[in-house]
C-alpha cells in the first residue's frame, strides 16, 4: 500500500494529489513545471504547480495530506509513487528527510525572522531527492510581515522547491489573499466516523477495544487526532467533561461565571506546566551559549546583548504559552458548540426515524443534557448561543483577554436562555 492508501483521505484529495506527483515525475522541462492546462469541463488537468493550499476543519488531515504528498515527491520508486518502502519514504515518515521542511510555530504567529530563516532554505536545490519540499502547518498564523516575506518566493519559486501551505480555509483571515491567489487549492474533508474509529482500531500502540474505539470517534467530531487522545488520555477525557457543564450552569445563577474563572486559571497552569521545562532547558541552553555567570578578562565584554537575548527568549515563551491557552480554550468552545448544536437539531425536528439528529449527535455520551437544553429554549435561541460561542473563539483570536471574552458569552448564553 502506498503513502496515500495507508491515510485517511478522500478520493477528492488523493486522486488530484496521485496525479500531480505523476506529472511532477513526467512534465518537468527546463526544471521548471510544465502550467496546468484547461480541461473539456473547465477545470484543469492535474498539471504539478510549486505551491499549494490544503485547506479542511481542524483534525481533517490536512497534515496528513501534505506529509503523503511530500513523501511522494520525494521516492524514487519507478513504478509506485509514493511506495512507503524505499529510503525517501522511509526518511520522510521518520521526519528526517533533508529535503522536506516542517515549519510551525509555538507562538501566536509565524515571525518574519523565522518565515525569512525558512526561505533562505528553502532557496538552496535539494541534495538526494529530486525536489525541496517546504510544508508551513500553520499558514494562518503567518502575519502580515511573515506573509510577505513568503510571498516574493512563492511568485518566483526557486526551480527544484515545492511549497505547501495548511490553513483552515480560504478566508482572508485565514491566509493571506495574495498567498491563496498564487497556490492551487485543495480542499480535505473531514473523514467519516467510520475512518476515525478504523484508523483507532489498526494502531497496535492504542490497543484499544472496538467499543473505546467507537466511543472516540462518535464524540471526536472527525478529529483524527482529538480521537487519539480521547481513547488513550484520561486528562483529555476529564477536560471535555469539565467544558460540557458550562449550558447546564448557565441556568444556576453565578455559577457560570464562577466556572469560567476556573476554567481559564486551570488552563493557564496546565499550559505553563506543559512547557515548564522545555522553558526551563531553554533559557539554561541560553545562558551556558552567552557565558552568563562566567568570570574572567573579556567576559563583560562578550555579554553584551545578552540581556537582550535573554528577554527575546522569554517573549517568545510566552507566546507559546499563550497559543496553548487559547488552543486549549478553543477546544473547550468547540465542545460546548457542538452540545447546543445537538440540542438545536432536537429542539427544532429535525431529527431521523430513531428520534437522532439528522447527521447524529456530535455528544452521544450527552443525550440528557442536549434533550433539556433542547426542552427548555426554542430554536433560534439555541442558533444564537451557537453564533456567541463561535464569536467568542473569533475574539479569543483578537488577543483579548481569556476571562473577558469568556464572561461576555456568558453574559449572551444567559440573555438567548432567558436567564436575565
Amino acid at each position: 500500500m502506498d503513502v496515500f492508501g495507508a491515510s485517511v483521505l478522500s478520493p477528492h484529495v488523493t486522486v488530484p494529489l496521485r496525479a500531480a506527483v505523476a506529472a511532477a515525475r513526467s512534465r518537468v522541462a527546463g526544471g521548471r513545471f510544465a502550467e496546468p492546462s484547461a480541461t473539456a469541463d473547465g477545470g484543469q488537468d492535474a498539471a504539478m504547480t510549486h505551491s499549494w493550499l490544503f485547506t479542511g476543519p481542524p483534525g481533517s488531515g490536512r497534515s496528513v495530506a501534505a506529509r503523503a504528498f511530500a513523501t511522494a515527491l520525494v521516492c524514487d520508486n519507478p513504478d509506485i509513487v509514493g511506495c512507503g518502502r524505499c529510503d525517501q519514504c522511509r526518511s520522510a515518515a521518520a521526519g528526517s528527510h533533508p529535503d522536506i521542511t516542517w515549519v510551525h510555530t509555538d507562538g501566536v504567529v509565524i515571525q518574519v525572522a523565522e518565515a525569512r530563516e525558512v526561505i533562505r532554505t528553502a532557496a538552496a536545490m535539494p541534495t538526494v531527492a529530486p525536489w525541496r519540499i517546504v510544508v508551513f502547518e500553520d499558514a494562518d498564523r503567518f502575519n502580515d510581515s511573515s506573509a510577505n516575506a513568503l510571498l516574493k518566493s512563492i511568485e518566483e519559486p526557486p526551480e527544484r522547491t515545492v511549497f505547501i501551505l495548511c490553513a483552515p480555509s480560504t478566508d482572508p483571515q485565514d491566509i493571506a489573499v495574495t498567498l491563496r491567489s498564487r497556490c492551487r487549492h485543495l480542499y480535505v474533508p473531514t473523514p467519516s466516523k467510520q475512518e476515525v474509529e478504523a484508523v483507532l482500531l489498526a494502531d497496535e500502540k492504542l490497543g484499544l477495544s472496538p467499543e473505546q474505539a467507537n466511543w472516540a470517534a462518535d464524540v471526536s467530531g472527525g478529529h483524527i487526532g482529538r480521537a487519539r487522545h480521547l481513547a488513550s488520555q484520561d486528562a483529555a477525557r476529564q477536560k471535555r467533561a469539565t467544558a460540557l457543564r458550562l449550558p447546564g450552569l448557565v441556568y444556576e445563577g453565578a455559577g457560570a461565571y464562577q466556572f469560567i474563572t476556573e476554567l481559564v486559571k486551570t488552563a493557564t497552569e496546565e499550559a505553563a506546566a506543559s512547557v515548564a521545562d522545555r522553558d526551563a532547558r531553554e533559557v539554561a541552553e541560553l545562558e551556558s551559549a552567552l557565558g552568563v555567570g562566567a568570570k574572567g578578562r573579556g567576559v563583560a565584554k562578550a555579554q553584551v546583548g545578552s540581556v537582550g537575548q535573554i528577554k527575546e527568549l522569554e517573549k517568545e515563551q510566552k507566546n507559546r504559552r499563550t497559543r496553548l491557552l487559547r488552543d486549549a480554550l478553543d477546544l473547550a468552545l468547540i465542545d460546548i458548540a457542538g452540545l447546543y448544536r445537538d440540542a438545536m437539531m432536537l429542539a427544532a425536528g429535525a431529527v431521523d426515524d430513531s428520534g437522532a439528529p439528522v447527521g447524529g449527535y456530535l455528544h452521544p455520551d450527552q443525550l440528557k443534557v442536549s434533550g433539556e437544553l433542547a426542552r427548555r429554549n426554542r430554536p433560534d435561541s439555541l442558533v444564537r448561543c451557537i453564533d456567541a460561542v463561535s464569536e467568542c473563539r473569533t475574539t479569543l483570536g483578537f488577543n483579548v483577554k481569556p476571562e473577558v471574552a469568556l464572561t461576555a458569552m456568558v453574559g449572551r448564553l444567559k440573555e438567548c436562555c432567558g436567564q436575565v
